[in-house]
Order: C-alpha cells, then structure tokens, then sequence
C-alpha cells in the first residue's frame, strides 16, 4: 500500500487514539508526548502502519496494547525518540572525565579501577568514544564500560560497530587510521574496542532493571532527560542516582540542567562545564 493510496483512505490520527497511544509510550518508557505534538506521532506512525499493512491507527494502538510481545513497542520507542549521536560529541566533557573525574576518584578510591556506564547510548558512538580515549590516552587504567538503550534496533546496530559519515566526521585522523577500517561506503569499528562494551537493553524508568546497575563511577546520561516530563525525570535521575556510587559523577548534556529536578547531586563546575557530584 503507497503513501498515496493510504492518505486516498483518510487515514487520520484521532484525538482518542492519539491520546491513547501517547499514555502507552509514556507509561511504558516515560517519554512524554504533548498535546501540540500530536502530528509529529501521527507522521512517525503513518510509514510503520503502511509497512504493517494497517488500515487505522486504532489496528496499530491494538498491536501494540495486546501484541504477543514487545518487538512493536521497541520499534515505537525508535520512531518516536531521535537517535541522533556521533563520535566526540561534546568532547569537553571527555576531557574532563579523564583529566579531572577520574584522578579525583582514583585518589578517593585508592586504585585506577572505575565502571562507567553511557545510558541511552543509541548507536554505541558515546561509550565506543570513550573505550578509544583511554586505549589512547589512559592504557594503564582498568574501565568497564556498559552501556544502555530502550531500543533493541539501537543497541544491534552498536553491537555491529558499523558507522557512516554523519556518525564518524568529528573523529580525529589518527583514531580513523588505528580503530577503523573501510567497509564500503561505511567504517567498522575494530573488534578489540567492540568487545569493551557490555551492551544492555534498559529501560530507565524500569525500577527492577534500573536496580542491576549499580556502584557506578560515572554516568553518561546525556541529551535524554529531554524526552520526559518532570515527574518522569525526577524518577530517572533518581534511579541513575541510586546507582552511582558515593563520590560518583552523572553528566548530562551541556545544554542541560538539573536545577530544577533534584537536589541530591552536587553540580561541580570543571572548564566551565557543569557535571554533577553524587556525595
């Protein structure tokens, strides 16, 4: 079925529908949809109900709400979150966890031993940046590093260590030349910093998963918070909270803040960047 002929079909988003689909999204992951933005679900749904072969959006909300398992919710959480990330992405932050964060935590803990954790990680360029930067830069320090997404798609596509243009264009040279080999029109990720990270599918409102994570040095929880409403990001940060050890670093976007959802974590200004102390 085209595009053309579903739209002949009149198939539109209904308030109540959209309504119901919006509480399913938000009770199952906490990413919160508003009213305004009805027409961004309805146009992320209307390709995954042409390709399903569906007549309505009420055949898709009865998938999702009574499917036999959570393959179609996954693939909802994708269409409806952007995973839009690449390597040294705000490489401040990187700088600063292994000059500044780290040190200060070896010299508390008493061994260069740490577990970091990227959660939300989509396609795995966060915490395969991080793996490259101590391999470089930090080879005598011991880091575990696990890393987390909601979506099953996500976290396949960092499992295979695959990557284009868009995701690799802010890596340096010499990081291309050593952890990288050409594969086509794309770049494959070298198996030694593949196999450094534990993937993990989590959903961070999921208080039962959420309590497997736990006595972390730092967490990466960045341009994520975005997606919730306030009583849902009092809830995750909570959560992240409980599994960060005592002394332990959570570090969000740059353009983000937790002024107004906690008070637990101390914000520490390091080169003009705010990241937050678990005390």
């Amino acid at each position: 079925m085209s595009l053309t002929t579903m739209s002949s079909l009149n198939i539109s988003l209904r308030d109540e529908t959209f309504r119901q689909l919006r509480d399913i999204i938000y009770e199952k992951s906490g990413i919160f949809i508003p009213d305004n933005k009805k027409y961004f679900l309805e146009n992320k749904l209307i390709r995954r109900i042409q390709e399903k072969n569906f007549n309505s959006f009420e055949d898709y909300l009865y998938l999702i709400r009574y499917g036999s398992n959570g393959n179609e919710l996954s693939a909802l959480f994708d269409l409806v979150t952007t995973n839009e990330t690449f390597f040294f992405r705000e490489p401040l932050q990187f700088d600063i966890l292994f000059e500044y964060i780290l040190p200060e935590i070896s010299r508390s803990k008493g061994n260069n031993n740490f577990k970091i954790w990227s959660a939300a990680c989509s396609t795995g360029e966060e915490p395969y940046t991080i793996v490259m930067i101590k391999s470089e830069k930090k080879p005598d320090m011991k880091i575990e590093v696990y890393a987390s997404d909601i979506s099953e798609g996500v976290i396949s596509t960092a499992k295979k260590g695959i990557y284009y243009s868009y995701s690799v264009r802010n890596i340096p040279e010499t990081y291309i030349k050593k952890y990288f080999k050409q594969n086509g029109q794309g770049f494959e990720l070298d198996n030694a910093i593949k196999s450094s990270v534990r993937f993990l599918n989590i959903n961070l409102t999921d208080e039962k998963k959420m309590r497997s994570m736990y006595d972390f040095d730092v967490i990466f929880c960045r341009n994520v918070l975005i997606y919730f409403d306030d009583k849902a990001k009092q809830k995750v940060v909570s959560l992240l909270y409980n599994s960060i050890r005592p002394g332990g670093y959570l570090i969000t976007g740059s353009t983000e803040s937790l002024h107004n959802v906690t008070r637990a974590f101390k914000p520490v200004v390091i080169n003009k960047a705010i990241v937050y102390r678990r005390t």
